[in-house]
């Protein structure tokens, strides 16, 4: 692994989870962010997923989607039991998480969160999410990352 571990990381090893590091390099404030990450780890952009910090009717909840697709707000908000959901507000997003936008992980976080797992990450070997800092990312199997976040799964992308 390049460079000192993350909390995410760490809470891998600690659980004994079969994962891989992949470092890269893409400027953090590029336009389509997640499209050039899964293209400089040479990946398809459906296996790179996104942990984007949300507000559920004033509760914080983390919806982990492809990068490829866009959240489906009202989708999330459902599967939650909720009836409102909108991005977080950065500041609030980092300070929850204790990681910098860019590099937000579903796992290791400051305050662990809700998450819900877009369903799509189920019918792939692994996936790619945040290994919590910007230029690395995480490889492991969509159920040890649900196992580790106690994640729910539904259908999150919009159509």
């Amino acid at each position: 692994m390049a460079g000192p571990g993350t909390p995410a990381t760490a809470l891998l090893v600690k659980r004994g989870i079969t994962h891989r590091t992949h470092p890269y390099r893409v400027a953090p404030d590029a336009p389509n962010y997640g499209a050039l990450v899964a293209a400089a780890l040479d990946v398809a952009p459906e296996r790179v997923f996104k942990s984007l910090v949300t507000d559920v009717d004033g509760a914080l909840t983390v919806a982990v989607v492809p990068v490829s697709g866009e959240l489906d707000l009202k989708a999330l908000a459902a599967a939650v039991g909720g009836k409102r959901a909108a991005l977080a507000d950065r500041t609030v997003a980092e300070r929850a998480t204790g990681y910098v936008r860019g590099g937000i992980s579903p796992l290791g976080q400051r305050r662990r969160l809700p998450t819900v797992l877009d369903d799509s990450a189920l019918d792939l070997p692994t996936i790619y999410v945040s290994a919590g800092r910007r230029g690395l990312q995480l490889e492991l199997s969509a159920a040890d990352l649900v196992a580790l976040t106690d994640a729910r799964t539904a259908p999150l992308q919009a159509r």
